[in-house]
């Protein structure tokens, strides 16, 4: 109870550091699913649903990601009830941001087409590092949950779940969504392919490697 009490303390005394640290992940994140989508090789599984409404409606990544986690709000709403903290619908603006960021940096490196098949992959590769390197970030602020972790969590809690294979099973359905989107109205795959696959396997290596190596260690000399 008196490291837990302590933890809150610091969280509190340090929430700017927190909250610049929670800022950078989403900045990071945006630019590593830009560079996915340019990279034409297949998004990361959490962008893979956006990517295609994107494609198949008039609304911009951003906007799709936006609804996507309106939808994931209301749904971890549905599945809590009484026990949802409405300290959770923080999650909105946080998605809100996240999604405007997503387009800001879709337009800053709209130019930036790769012109070979290697030029791709290693655009497929600088996402996977830039979303991994944020996804530590956020996880290491632990202030306000993206609303696809929120889901999750939410569900491990309803039905007493552990988080990996609840985590596994939610990528896949998103790219189950995706694929049956795109087959259906459009005919052919949209934003899933062989770098779908190589962002599920390394994004979660990456950022575990990155919250070891660099942002615990430079947090704990920012914070003292």
């Amino acid at each position: 109870m008196k490291n837990a009490r302590e933890r809150t303390d610091v969280k509190a005394k340090h929430l700017l550091e927190w909250c610049l640290l929670l800022l950078a992940g989403l900045v990071i994140m945006a630019y590593g699913v830009s560079f996915s989508i340019q990279a034409g090789l297949g998004t990361s599984p959490i962008s893979s649903l956006p990517y295609t409404v994107s494609q198949l409606a008039p609304l911009t990544v951003g906007t799709a990601t936006i609804a996507m986690h309106c939808v994931l709000i209301a749904l971890q709403i549905l599945l809590l009830r009484r026990s949802y903290r409405p300290v959770q619908l923080l999650q909105l603006p946080v998605a809100l941001l996240f999604g405007t960021l997503t387009d800001l940096a879709l337009l800053s490196i709209r130019d930036l087409t790769p012109e070979s098949y290697l030029c791709q992959w290693l655009y497929c590769l600088l996402g996977i590092i830039l979303v991994g390197v944020g996804v530590s970030c956020e996880v290491k602020a632990d202030l306000i949950p993206l609303a696809g972790e929120g889901f999750i969590l939410a569900v491990c809690r309803t039905f007493s779940l552990p988080f990996p294979p609840v985590k596994v099973g939610f990528d896949c359905t998103l790219v189950a969504l995706a694929c049956l989107l795109g087959v259906i109205f459009s005919g052919t795959l949209l934003g899933v392919r062989e770098g779908t696959v190589a962002a599920a396997l390394l994004v979660g290596l990456v950022s575990r490697q990155v919250m070891r190596w660099v942002v615990d260690p430079l947090m704990k000399r920012a914070l003292g």
